[in-house]
């Protein structure tokens, strides 16, 4: 058993798999701890909808077995994760926050799954998201809502509102999630949790149960780790970035690239974003941590960013488009109709042209990215402009979803780009609505997520530990839809967001 007075549930990835490789403890221990605290956290909250127990017992005695026969059984052995509900696991449904994809079954495993269970991961459950993946907040019809653990009054962001919720809850060490606009790094943000979102072509991923996403997602897209410490996302990482032919994007790329000079800029208020005063103080501590570390901060603008974010919505929306409203219609979950109505007001409908011509710009945006990155290896900046948002905020009228757009700039730019981004927790502030998780948002060059892991891990360590908390009681009489019957499978929804 492990030397310490933490639960086994409670224990990082790199602590449990020390553990297992060394015979200390099983892996059916760590699946049995983890599957026990689904069942005693999960129902306040609704992260896992779907537990996988089966998966992670027959998973687990085969990590048994290969130490068993000292073999070795991977860098992720007994390690309990959870896996986003819109990426495919064999035999369970990718239903995007759908019913009408509530009967898709994978036939086989996501390249990010696949990897993960080669590393000795052990999928104990699949995790909440919106309805298409399309929020920063989290509910659907088919599953209802998520609740933040640290504050139910709060987001637990989105798209993967359910991972966050999950490791923050205590469900797992390691939570896989996709960003595309900052489904990992805000979730993370909102639940006091480390997120990762790695460079395009870092990690291998694709679903097969759907046909491939257009131009934009393909840019756009990635899975990536949430943890509760940045060693666990190097490790997640490095577990997850395995080849994978099934993705023409991936990228056989060194995890740790050459030296680069410890030189971070500062921005707090890239173009004009007005962030809260404690967004700002988090980042001037966060900055204060890295020049006590030895790195040279300089504050200074940053590249393009509202351009970037409005071109990232041309190429959204054409793929929307291109799919036409049937699904959307057939699916008819309100929250996701609201938020593509107030997109569409956002970007009046364009046309082949002004698709080129937002493929065009992007390379030039890339190009000031990259000469600013070589000068400054990491850009520190915000998040969100405030404190994780009352749940919901964005589909309580127009005004509401404008402020949550207006805060979410820094999200939004750098996908365009394909640069990485890691958030790193730093602690807790005060609202209106008591008190909410905090934290620093970290951008640097295309493949360099090691300079990130290092830069964050010096923040971290001079930053108030990150537990898992015992969520409060779920409400005896939740507002959350009430889940119709299914309707056929669907796959016109595209993939992972």
């Amino acid at each position: 058993m492990p030397d310490d007075a933490s639960p086994l549930w409670a224990l990082p990835a790199f602590r449990i798999a020390a553990l297992v490789r060394s015979g200390q403890i099983s892996a059916r221990e760590a699946a049995q701890a983890a599957l026990a605290r689904i069942e005693a956290a999960n129902p306040a909250i609704n992260a896992v909808v779907r537990l996988t127990a089966e998966d992670a017992l027959r998973d687990a005695r085969a990590v048994d077995e290969a130490v068993a026969r000292g073999e070795d059984p991977g860098p992720l052995a007994g390690v309990p994760v959870t896996v986003k509900e819109n990426v495919d696991q064999k035999g369970h449904p990718t239903t995007n926050g759908l019913r009408i994809q509530a009967g898709l079954i994978a036939a086989e495993d996501n390249p990010v799954v696949a990897s993960m269970r080669a590393a000795g991961a052990l999928i104990v459950g699949r995790t909440n998201t919106p309805a298409f993946s399309l929020r920063w907040f989290t509910r659907n019809s088919l599953h209802g809502a998520t609740r933040n653990p640290r504050n139910p009054a709060l987001t637990p962001g989105g798209s993967s509102g359910g991972a966050g919720a999950a490791l923050a809850a205590g469900i797992g060490a390691v939570a896989h999630g996709t960003d595309i606009g900052g489904s990992i790094r805000y979730p993370a943000y909102a639940c006091g949790v480390h997120g990762l979102r790695p460079s395009l072509g870092r990690v291998a991923a694709a679903n097969l149960s759907v046909g491939d996403r257009h131009i934009g997602a393909q840019l756009m897209a990635v899975s990536g780790p949430l943890a509760r410490s940045v060693q666990d996302l190097g490790l997640a990482l490095a577990a997850m970035a395995r080849p994978d032919p099934r993705d023409p994007w991936h990228a056989p790329v060194p995890l740790t690239g050459p030296d680069l000079p410890r030189r971070a800029a500062l921005c707090p208020a890239p173009e004009g974003l007005a962030p809260d005063p404690a967004v700002e103080a988090a980042l001037r501590g966060a900055a204060e941590k890295l020049s006590d570390a030895g790195w040279e901060v300089e504050e200074t603008d940053a590249p393009p960013m509202r351009e970037a974010a409005e071109l990232q919505l041309i190429l959204w929306l054409s793929e929307m488009r291109r799919m036409g409203p049937e699904a959307l219609e057939r699916e008819g979950d309100p929250d996701a109709l609201f938020v593509v109505s107030q997109l569409e007001r956002m970007c009046p409908r364009s046309g082949f042209e002004a698709l080129m011509d937002a493929l065009q710009r992007r390379v030039t945006l890339a190009r000031a990215w990259n000469l600013f990155l070589e000068r400054f290896p990491v850009l520190l900046c915000p998040v969100s402009a405030e404190p994780p948002f009352p749940d919901h905020l964005d589909v309580s009228g127009p005004e509401g979803f404008a402020r949550v757009w207006r805060a979410q700039l820094t999200q939004l730019a750098t996908p365009l780009v394909g640069l990485p981004g890691l958030v790193v927790t730093t602690g807790a502030a005060q609202t209106p609505l008591g008190p909410a998780p905090i934290g620093v948002q970290l951008i640097g060059p295309r493949f360099r997520e090691d300079v990130l892991l290092a830069a964050g891990a010096e923040i971290e360590q001079r930053s108030p530990p990150v537990l898992p908390v015992d969520p409060a009681p779920a409400d005896p009489a939740p507002a959350d839809p009430a889940p119709a019957d299914p309707a056929p499978a669907d796959p016109a929804s595209g993939g992972a967001r």
